[in-house]
């Protein structure tokens, strides 16, 4: 005989923090969230009208992981889990962010995502949603340059040798694995 599953409801996501009411201000100042609670060592935020919201708790041991994981080194913090947040103007919710505090990922995975790092360094995403009308977002020139720029550098595969590979090059070697994206 199977044991019938309680109703659940899932009330918060939980971050660890060196310190919750700081990081709660972040999360609180960029969303426009509510305080639902405070206490010493724990702060949870939630969106007017109520919903699932973020919950702090102060973690003194806390070490921020390294994003993407083929950065980290043997022992580093792993990402765990991040938070995906929908804006529709991507340029705009990176401009409110980094003004809020938070900090862009040198590695940006997708032109319609944007990684970045809270205060205490959760990776945490912008995310166009394709449900949003309207054209697609804008990519600023400047934006594009440096990607040019980040993939030169590493020497990743071009579209355009994947294409059309110039048949006289010497072959090239096996390539690692690109780093996995967060959405």
């Amino acid at each position: 005989m199977s044991t019938p599953r309680p109703s659940l409801t899932l009330s918060c996501t939980v971050l660890d923090a060196p310190d919750a009411a700081e990081l709660a201000g972040f999360y609180r100042r960029l969303l426009g969230w509510e305080t639902v609670q405070e206490e010493p060592g724990w702060v949870q935020i939630g969106p007017p009208g109520g919903g699932s919201g973020l919950g702090f708790q102060l973690e003194e041991a806390y070490v921020p992981p390294v994003w993407p994981a083929p950065a980290a080194a043997p022992g580093d913090q792993l990402m765990m889990l991040h938070l995906d947040f929908e804006v529709e103007d991507l340029e705009a919710g990176v401009a409110h962010a980094v003004a809020e505090g938070a900090t862009p990922a040198d590695f940006q995975p997708q032109h319609d995502v944007r990684v970045l790092f809270d205060p205490v360094g959760h990776p945490f995403c912008l995310v166009v949603s394709g449900k949003v009308p309207g054209p697609p977002p804008a990519i600023s020139p400047e934006w594009v340059a440096e990607q040019t720029r980040e993939i030169a550098e590493q020497d990743r595969l071009t579209v355009q040798d994947a294409v059309a590979p110039d048949p006289s090059a010497p072959a090239a070697p096996p390539r690692q694995a690109e780093p996995d994206t967060l959405t």
